[in-house]
């Protein structure tokens, strides 16, 4: 009984044991710019100004560049607000970069990151690090993460080393999920707090 009706469902087409059934993965998403029927109808300016309104901490993310045909080898980094942490099981942290970023290609080749957390009395060195096109390490003490060999920049209160782990697209930035390997804090609380973002001006924490 039970041959023949393996043979009646094979007959017609049937499929004659339990099983999951193969499904085509989906595509991968392309990179692309924000299309103009996706551009909200707000003003730049304006949303720049209300989102200033929060205030942020300031880090310098840096990584050792391998080098490409068309790059030497070397330290690079650029000076970053949108740092958060993400997870704590497993231990993950996110910063966003914007698309057009001249740093980011090199961080990426790198697969590498640390997140150098700056002090209250660091802003020219936040500064040092928004600039374009200089060479951003100038007389800057550092030394390599324990973890990956990224830049430690001395003298930051805390710092955190990490690995590229997933990397997403937002708009005009790029979500950058690094997991952590390792990470430190030198100041432990007795220096002069944190170096804070808001309204366009560096300011510090008074409690």
């Amino acid at each position: 009984m039970a041959a023949t009706a393996v043979r009646y469902l094979r007959s017609v087409g049937a499929p004659t044991a339990a099983g999951p059934e193969r499904v085509d993965p989906l595509p991968r998403p392309s990179l692309r710019a924000v299309a103009e029927d996706e551009r909200m109808p707000l003003d730049r300016g304006e949303f720049r100004r209300v989102l200033g309104h929060f205030a942020s901490g300031v880090t310098v993310v840096t990584a050792h560049d391998p080098g490409d045909t068309d790059r030497p080898a070397g330290p690079t980094g650029f000076a970053c607000q949108s740092f958060s942490s993400l997870s704590l099981d497993p231990p993950l942290v996110t910063f966003m970069v914007a698309r057009t970023s001249t740093t980011w290609p090199c961080i990426a080749r790198a697969g590498a990151f640390c997140v150098n957390i700056l002090g209250a009395d660091q802003g020219a060195l936040c500064r040092g690090f928004a600039v374009s096109g200089a060479d951003k390490f100038a007389g800057v003490a550092h030394s390599p993460a324990p973890a990956t060999g990224s830049p430690l920049l001395e003298g930051v209160p805390a710092w955190v080393d990490c690995r590229i782990q997933a990397v997403h697209t937002g708009g005009d930035h790029l979500i950058v999920v690094g997991r952590v390997e390792a990470l430190g804090a030198t100041a432990d609380g007795d220096g002069e707090g944190p170096l804070l973002f808001h309204r366009g001006a560096f300011g510090r924490f008074s409690g």
